[in-house]
Parts: structure tokens; C-alpha cells; sequence
């Protein structure tokens, strides 16, 4: 009997989706949204990288320090507010991993490794070290994620202002599967078969989440113009590269409910964090439902009509929990 060939047993309805295809998914978008990297690439030359390299090295123990420091200060209400136990939050240990992922990071960037690659091959390690902190209570994640940001915006300030753009790039990678349950979703994923019009979806919208977030921002930027969080204003760049990231968190812990066919990714660890976190950071409920709002109207562009019944339950869920139904104060 003819065994069938590898394209053939890709195409066979049974056949599971791989969880290597969503990554590369994922990784995508870094293509889409750094349109300028190609042009940096061949600006940038191998010689000073080198420097960037050695110099930013030499900057991440400090960097790290500084960072725990100001994430710890930051937080340190909310632990008590929040009854977190303090013991489950080990600074050395994060301060390990702090320097492990960087030191990664700054050698694929020396190497000029695409961001993208970086992605896919740190992708595991930092699905780890997530599910080392949330296995004790989801809401450490925030911590981690925090110090994590904190150190790299840190060590981008300290380069010189003509790579700072390209390491952003870089850093980025470590903010997104830090602050995003990527692993989790990757997981979910590969149970589903090939064909499933749940996983389709999913890999549609998937590669788009940097240019949604992007116009959702800027929608959001057009109804507050004049809104002022904790660090700045919403329409400043430090504030919205957060709200990028945060607008990209969303619609990963959406799609991973998806997968799951469950609200828990949400419910144990999304709605927490963000309890803990916004009213510290100043960003108020009614802009998270707007957020959401136009998040939705975001996918309408890019999923068929008759595919929308496949994420509009678990997006509708999320739009209740941030409703004034649960923050009176919203009204």
C-alpha cells in the first residue's frame, strides 16, 4: 500500500494544527509592524553592535536592580490590598531570569538576528519561567512582567539614541511572552484539527494583533484627547507603547479562552491583574470597555460574518466584566 506523502497528511481532516504554525503566526507580525527594520538592518553595522552589546551587558545587573526597586515600590500597596503572599515573590530569582532572557536578547540582537527568530526560539523558556510565577498565584505575573519591562526600558535608555528603536524591537519580544499567555494558547491550539474553524479564526486575527492594537489606540487617543494617566498622558510614546502591549494582551487572553473553550485564563489571571494594576496606574474602567468596544469592531474587518460566532461569547463575557454593573464608579 502507498503511504501517503507529508503534504497529503497535512491535508487529512484528523490532523492536529501544530503549535510551532501558531508561533510562526505570531512571529509574524513583528514583519508587519516594524516596516522599518529591513532599512535599519543595513544601517546598522556589525561593529557597533558589538559595542551596544558589550555596553548594555555591563548595564544589566544595575538596570535589573533599579528595576525591582521601582516595580517593588510601585506595587507594594497592592500586595497588602490584595492579600498576595509577599513570600511567593523571590527577587533573586526574578533577577536570575532578568539577566538569562536579556543576555539572550542582546546576543540575537549583536548576531543580527531578526526579532521574529527571537521569538520563536525564546518562545518556550519564557512560557516557562510564566508558568513558574503564576503556578502559585496568577497575579505575579505582574510583578514579573513589570520588572522585566522596567529593566529593558532601562537598558534602551542607556543605548545610544540610534539603536534604541531597533533593541525596542528586541524587548518587545520578552514583553509579549511575559505579559501574554502565548504558551497556553499554543497548547490549546494543538489539540484542535487542522481544519477547525475555531483554530481558523484564531489564525486568522492572530497575525494582525500589533496593527489592531495600533488603531484602537489611536481611536481611544481621538475619544480621550486629553487623558492623563500615572507615567503621562495617554497620547505620549512611553504611554502608548503600554497601551499597545496591553490592547495585544487582551486579544491574546481572548483567543486563548477561545481555544480553551473556557473563561478561566481570564478569569484567573487577566480581570486579577487588571484590578490590581489600573486604578494603581490610573486607567479607568470606562476606558478599558471603549478598548474593548473597538477591539471588536477590529476583527469584524478581518473574520467573515459567519465566523464571528466562534469568539463573540468569550469577547461578549469580557465586555460584561468591565461593565459599571462591577465598577459603579464607571457611571
Amino acid at each position: 500500500m502507498r503511504q501517503p506523502n507529508k503534504r497529503q497528511a497535512i491535508d487529512e481532516p484528523l490532523a492536529k494544527a501544530s503549535p510551532v504554525q501558531l508561533a510562526q503566526l505570531w512571529a509574524k507580525r513583528y514583519v508587519i509592524a516594524i516596516e522599518t527594520y529591513e532599512g535599519t538592518l543595513q544601517e546598522s553595522n556589525p561593529q557597533s553592535r558589538t559595542a551596544v552589546v558589550e555596553h548594555l551587558t555591563s548595564e544589566l545587573r544595575s538596570a535589573s536592580a533599579k528595576a525591582w526597586n521601582l516595580t517593588e515600590s510601585f506595587l507594594a500597596h497592592e500586595v497588602k490590598r490584595h492579600r498576595i503572599n509577599a513570600n511567593l515573590i523571590d527577587p533573586w530569582s526574578v533577577a536570575g531570569d532578568v539577566h538569562r532572557v536579556y543576555a539572550k536578547a542582546l546576543a540575537a540582537y549583536g548576531k543580527h538576528i531578526p526579532p521574529q527568530q527571537l521569538s520563536v526560539k525564546i518562545a518556550s523558556g519564557l512560557g516557562v519561567i510564566r508558568k513558574r510565577y503564576t503556578s502559585g498565584d496568577p497575579r505575579l505575573i505582574g510583578f514579573v512582567s513589570m520588572q522585566f519591562h522596567h529593566c529593558g526600558q532601562m537598558l534602551i535608555e542607556s543605548a545610544p539614541e540610534s539603536e534604541q528603536g531597533i533593541l525596542a524591537a528586541y524587548f518587545k519580544v520578552i514583553d509579549d511572552h511575559l505579559y501574554m499567555p502565548l504558551q497556553r494558547a499554543y497548547a490549546a491550539a494543538a489539540r484542535y484539527a487542522y481544519d477547525d474553524e475555531r483554530l481558523k479564526v484564531v489564525q486568522t486575527l492572530l497575525p494582525h494583533s500589533t496593527v489592531i492594537a495600533n488603531n484602537v489606540v489611536d481611536r481611544v487617543n481621538t475619544i480621550y484627547p486629553n487623558y492623563q494617566c500615572y507615567t503621562d498622558r495617554l497620547d505620549s510614546d512611553v504611554v502608548r507603547v503600554s497601551s499597545v502591549r496591553d490592547t495585544e494582551m487582551f486579544q491574546i487572553y481572548l483567543w486563548t479562552c477561545v481555544l480553551e473553550q473556557s473563561l478561566s485564563a481570564i478569569q484567573q489571571e487577566l480581570f486579577p491583574l487588571c484590578v490590581m494594576l489600573y486604578p494603581t496606574l490610573k486607567v479607568n474602567w470606562e476606558l478599558v470597555r471603549h478598548m474593548l468596544h473597538l477591539m471588536g469592531q477590529e476583527f469584524e474587518q478581518y473574520v467573515e460574518q459567519s465566523r464571528v460566532k466562534h469568539y463573540e461569547p468569550y469577547h461578549q463575557a469580557l465586555w460584561q466584566m468591565f461593565s459599571p454593573e462591577v465598577f459603579p464608579d464607571m457611571i
